[in-house]
């Protein structure tokens, strides 16, 4: 679950260029919900998800993951409950590490380091398992640089590490904004089925409307620092796409 109650968040405060960038927000995501976050350039959506993960710390109000105070928890501390993936298919893997390293460090993201963190016959297999259900023949190449990978690839890769600890809320910070469009229908298929299947609660913030209109069981619309519009499971089943489409007219 997370949760904000009254947290605004102002740059610059009190001086000239001081900005408002959300204002007195008050937001609940239950379990398992998969929330689609749409806004114009400044509306306060990337805030928002900057706000849940720990990159930024509210001006004013309290943020809660998991029924746990975390408003003054710094990203790094906030990893036990959340996994992100970013928009540049760079930012989730080590480009020098193989494909095997890449996934041994995701599954000791938020457990202690130690002489026992290499990979054994066992981890090798999980990875060859998970890495199969992708179809994508990366499976026998285990030792193969995540650097050598197509950008689709890779963001397909971190969101099968994201699933390789114990996280329960996955953020997608416009994660197909860098792709072409085959890329990025693909990884929003396995973003999706991964979803489902860890039943974890899940925020997307995207600019694409046709997959905040396919995908996710309730839309944020956010603009000039607040939420102007949550769409419920129920409301959005009766939405056509060209409605998403008019709230930007």
């Amino acid at each position: 679950m997370i949760k904000l109650n009254k947290v605004s968040k102002v740059f610059n405060k009190g001086k000239g260029n001081e900005v408002i960038a959300l204002r007195a927000t008050d937001i609940t995501i239950h379990q398992k919900e998969f929330v689609v976050v749409v806004g114009s350039n400044g509306s306060g959506k990337s805030t928002f998800l900057n706000l849940v993960a720990g990159s930024l710390f509210p001006t004013e109000g309290e943020i809660a993951l998991q029924d746990k105070p975390v408003t003054k928890l710094a990203e790094y501390e906030r990893s036990k409950w959340i996994a992100r993936v970013f928009q540049n298919p760079l930012s989730g893997t080590a480009s020098d590490l193989s494909i095997l390293t890449n996934f041994r460090l995701a599954a000791l993201r938020t457990k202690p380091k130690n002489l026992t963190i290499g990979t054994d016959k066992a981890f090798k297999e999980l990875v060859q398992q998970k890495l199969s259900t992708l179809k994508m023949g990366l499976e026998n190449k285990l030792d193969q640089p995540m650097g050598s990978l197509s950008g689709g690839q890779r963001q397909a890769l971190t969101l099968l590490m994201s699933v390789m600890d114990d996280a329960k809320i996955l953020l997608l910070d416009e994660p197909t904004a860098a792709l072409d469009p085959r890329s990025a229908n693909f990884v929003m298929q396995t973003a999706d089925k991964l979803i489902k299947e860890f039943e974890l609660t899940a925020v997307l913030v995207t600019h694409n409307l046709k997959d905040a209109y396919g995908y996710g069981n309730r839309i944020l619309q956010f603009s000039d620092g607040k939420i102007v519009r949550d769409i419920s499971e129920e409301e959005k089943a009766k939405l056509e796409l060209n409605d998403l489409f008019s709230w930007f007219e």
